[in-house]
């Protein structure tokens, strides 16, 4: 997807556009209200990430409300350190598909950002996730690879799960930390090491090929032969 950030806080837009660049987005910043209002209105973005508060004598409302005046209907995540309903509810009513208050989680911002472009393009909910022959049914939780079964714990099954819908793209330590265990910091821990080796020995060992691969120095893929 090509996602544009419009965020003055450096911190949080380093943080944001590193993270979706890893996960296979294109990604365009700036730092103020009057060149986000540039680029929302004069570029094709399959979704707009829009802080509330900016400089540039532009703030995120009036952003929001010129796109749809001209009828700009690109799908517009807020994000705003005012947490007050009200403020919510006038993000909203402006013209925001989605509000997500600051602290966030990258994994949460991710994806609410893919759910909405979803939703702008009128797909409905996933139920099933296939790579290769690996199949994972999301409404009976189970999982086969060439028609075998494969049980899997509810860790395992969640980081499995992870890897298949970012299938063919690296997924980097703090994604799975994030986006598997919840967790908003590296607890210097090898848990990740050891689920993925566990992982490995039910999905990849029995067959002849492997779907879980390492990226050295980077972190984990999960892709089929010849993709």
């Amino acid at each position: 997807m090509r996602i544009l950030l419009v965020e003055d806080d450096k911190d949080v837009a380093g943080f944001v556009v590193k993270g979706l660049r890893e996960a296979g987005h294109v990604v365009e910043h700036v730092a103020n209200g009057r060149d986000g209002l540039f680029m929302a209105a004069s570029e094709n973005f399959d979704a707009i990430i829009l802080d509330r508060m900016l400089p540039g004598g532009v703030d995120g409302l009036r952003i929001l409300e010129t796109l749809r005046t001209q009828k700009n209907q690109t799908p517009v995540l807020i994000l705003s350190a005012i947490a007050h309903v009200d403020e919510r509810v006038r993000g909203l009513k402006a013209g925001g598909d989605d509000y997500l208050t600051k602290p966030f989680s990258f994994a949460e911002l991710l994806a609410r950002v893919e759910a909405l472009t979803r939703r702008a393009k009128g797909e409905g909910p996933q139920t099933k996730l296939v790579v290769g022959d690996l199949e994972m049914d999301l409404l009976s939780r189970t999982v086969r690879r060439a028609g075998q079964k494969i049980d899997l714990q509810p860790r395992e099954f969640r980081l499995l799960e992870y890897l298949m819908r970012h299938a063919g793209q690296v997924v980097t330590r703090t994604m799975l930390l994030e986006g598997v265990w919840d967790y908003h910091f590296d607890p210097q821990t090898n848990v990740i090491d050891v689920h993925v080796s566990r992982l490995r020995q039910k999905v990849d060992k029995p067959f002849p090929t492997s779907l879980i691969h390492t990226v050295r120095n980077a972190g984990y893929m999960l892709r089929a032969e010849g993709d």
